[in-house]
């Protein structure tokens, strides 16, 4: 699902405020694993987190070969980003 989850913000003198922005993210799940990642960080170090490892070569996004499947898209690991919740 979709989290819109504020961030909070320490000021000098030491009083926690509201961020205005939300923050989008998506949940991802490998091997019973769910992480909550935010939206566009690296799709590797989600990989990593999940215990996921894809195979990589070229390290650039022409190979393929790191390719993985979220939410039914085919996303190469090693230049992708975590996509939003559809």
């Amino acid at each position: 699902f979709l989290s819109s989850t504020l961030a909070f913000v320490q000021t000098n003198n030491g009083a926690i405020l509201p961020k205005s922005t939300p923050l989008h993210m998506t949940v991802l799940t490998a091997n019973g694993k769910k992480i909550d990642f935010k939206e566009g960080s690296s799709l590797s170090a989600a990989c990593a987190k999940l215990g996921v490892k894809p195979k990589y070569s070229c390290k650039k996004g022409d190979c393929g070969s790191c390719t993985v499947s979220v939410g039914g898209s085919r996303i190469k690991a090693c230049v992708g980003k975590v996509p939003p919740m559809p």
